[in-house]
């Protein structure tokens, strides 16, 4: 019997390949992962873009928001990412503070990324007015997501974490943003909790792919936290997000059941443990006058 044809082996994602498949309608997957496991997963997969986005820091780390994430943990993540893919875009979404102040610090910090952990592309999140750091990433060579909406970064000046775009006037300004970080050379948008027609006409009049992050299902595609499918940060579930399976109990059963065993001595069993042969068990007891 003829053996089944092996699987096209999967091709390294790059930005004209995204570009390409916003051509043909067809959906980009874009998915925030932190750890070298989940990198392995989602890249066999065909996950297209593995973002280390800095709510890492919060699921990971316990930070109580992004704004206390550190350069330093979104370095460590992105370094286990690379370390477990091959073929996703890496993408790593650039802290607090990381690009801000001047093109300069823009630039010596995304090319440390780039050096140290393998980052292909940065996510950079904010409004018209960081578009000429953004550039600067840019012009350096170094690719870069605009993300607008709802940016954790500015949520006090944002009002909280409340939707974007919901009157004429502030739906405009979110596509001037957008349209600002497109002329900075931003080579794809991602719409955070906008209402779906922003985006939908972000996706629709822009040439770059618009992902969308809890912003309808209009866009080129879909990114999600990769934590939130699993309902792994238990202080808070966005209303955008879908819990595909709740690990929550099956960590309470596993860790539960582990206490229990070795509570009762059932765990470690015989078969988890090693033991000396008979000759040398009776010859070590000999030498150590052990009597048990």
């Amino acid at each position: 019997m003829a053996e089944a044809p092996a699987a096209p082996k999967r091709k390294k994602v790059t930005i004209p390949m995204l570009m390409e498949k916003k051509k043909k309608k067809e959906p980009i997957v874009q998915l925030a992962v932190y750890d070298y496991e989940n990198a392995i997963v989602a890249d066999r997969l065909g996950i297209d873009i593995l973002c280390v986005s800095d709510t890492g820091g919060m699921v990971l780390f316990g930070h109580e928001s992004t704004t206390s994430v550190t350069f330093e943990e979104v370095m460590f993540m992105a370094q286990a990412v690379k370390r477990g893919s091959q073929y996703g875009l890496r993408m790593v979404d650039m802290p607090y503070m990381s690009f801000h102040l001047s093109p300069q610090q823009a630039v010596d910090n995304a090319a440390q990324y780039v050096a140290k952990a393998g980052a292909e592309v940065m996510k950079c999140e904010g409004n018209i007015h960081h578009a000429r750091n953004i550039e600067a990433i840019v012009k350096a060579g170094i690719p870069v997501q605009g993300h607008i909406g709802i940016c954790p970064m500015r949520m006090a000046q944002l009002g909280g974490f409340a939707a974007q775009g919901k009157t004429a006037d502030r739906a405009k300004e979110l596509i001037d943003d957008a349209m600002a970080f497109v002329d900075a050379g931003c080579f794809s948008i991602m719409t955070e909790v906008v209402t779906s027609e922003v985006s939908q006409y972000l996706a629709e009049t822009l040439a770059v792919p618009v992902i969308s992050l809890g912003s309808g299902n209009t866009s080129d595609g879909v990114h999600i936290i990769g934590s939130d499918l699993f309902h792994l940060y238990e202080k808070h579930t966005p209303r955008h997000s879908k819990i595909y399976c709740d690990l929550v109990p099956i960590l309470e059963k596993g860790y539960g059941e582990y206490m229990d065993d070795v509570k009762n001595r059932r765990y470690p069993g015989k078969e988890h443990t090693v033991f000396m042969k008979e000759e040398e068990l009776a010859r070590f007891k000999q030498m150590v006058g052990w009597q048990s």
